[in-house]
């Protein structure tokens, strides 16, 4: 980020406040994008309006959206502004062809799903880290989304290497998907031996497993676009995020596998797990694979820079 880095993670604190029907708040529901932006953002996924909106048309844009809007986190290298509102993030991610972290892709996501007559849910989540270490409040954005039907499902195209598809929000069992065995199940108590929701059952934590191992706590309690600005700041500011400690650019292939692109190394991943990495050695390299692979032109080599510059 630029050296008042505080300064440049903005948010319009209304986005997505509104109460939908179940007093959630529904992404984009103050003020959504007009049908031209909402053509716009479908094209730049490949895919044609939905007829209707179901589960199996919110599969297609996940997985699409999954291949096409990269996981990165370049922006808070290259000095610029990071802004929490749902139609800069539309730009950045329609009209910028860009990708962004997870404040940014579902922010996006769900802001696109709305429109399309989704009920959209933002949830907060905190990541598990080393030794099953929580991560701070508002560490991650992940969406809930309801179909017309009565479909309920957890929508996540901002977390990295993560689920391929939608997962069913009410099952407590297995789900299979391209990318591994998930599992959504009621979590623990915390450190503060609380399970979050008031320790009403219904509204209580949820963890988020993939083959086994859990990846981030889920809170049910709806939110608002503007609650994550926080964790935005910190990701974007703070020397102990790895976003400011690295540079990532990362999205999965047609056949299912992953490229990622951290700094000048090129790490391909196959959809059966094997890996292959190389080094780039020259700045037009790096940025033709910027160009060719994640359609980011860049007009010089994102370098990781230091967070504490400001001081």
């Amino acid at each position: 980020m630029r050296e008042a880095a505080h300064d440049h993670t903005n948010v319009d604190t209304t986005e997505g406040a509104n109460p939908g029907s179940d007093g959630g708040a529904r992404a984009g529901a103050d003020a959504g994008p007009d049908a031209t932006a909402v053509d716009a953002y479908l094209r730049r996924l490949g895919v044609e309006r939905p007829a209707r909106p179901t589960v199996g048309a919110l599969r297609e844009l996940h997985l699409r959206h999954l291949r096409t809007a990269p996981f990165e986190n370049l922006s808070v290298h290259l000095g610029e502004e990071i802004a929490l509102d749902g139609k800069r993030l539309l730009d950045k991610v329609v009209s910028g062809r860009r990708g962004g972290f997870c404040y940014e892709l579902n922010g996006a996501f769900g802001t696109l799903l709305t429109a399309l007559g989704y009920e959209v849910t933002l949830l907060a989540a905190r990541v598990y880290g080393d030794g099953g270490r929580l991560g701070i409040p508002y560490d991650h954005l992940a969406l809930r989304v309801r179909t017309p039907d009565g479909d309920d499902l957890l929508a996540d195209v901002g977390f990295g290497a993560h689920c391929l598809l939608p997962l069913a929000f009410g099952e407590r069992g297995d789900q299979e998907d391209p990318a591994g065995t998930f599992r959504i199940t009621g979590a623990a108590p915390d450190a503060a031996g609380m399970r979050g929701g008031h320790d009403v059952a219904a509204a209580a934590d949820l963890d988020v497993l993939r083959d086994g191992k859990r990846v981030y706590r889920l809170e049910q309690r709806p939110r608002a676009l503007g609650d994550f600005v926080a964790g935005a700041w910190w990701h974007s500011t703070s020397p102990q995020s790895h976003f400011t400690r690295s540079l990532v650019c990362s999205r999965v292939t047609e056949d299912g596998g992953r490229i990622t692109l951290a700094g000048r190394r090129v790490t391909t991943t196959t959809a059966t797990g094997t890996r292959e990495e190389r080094e780039l050695e020259t700045d037009e390299e790096v940025l033709a694979y910027y160009r060719d692979r994640f359609a980011i032109r860049l007009a010089q080599v994102p370098t990781v820079r230091n967070p504490h510059r400001a001081n």
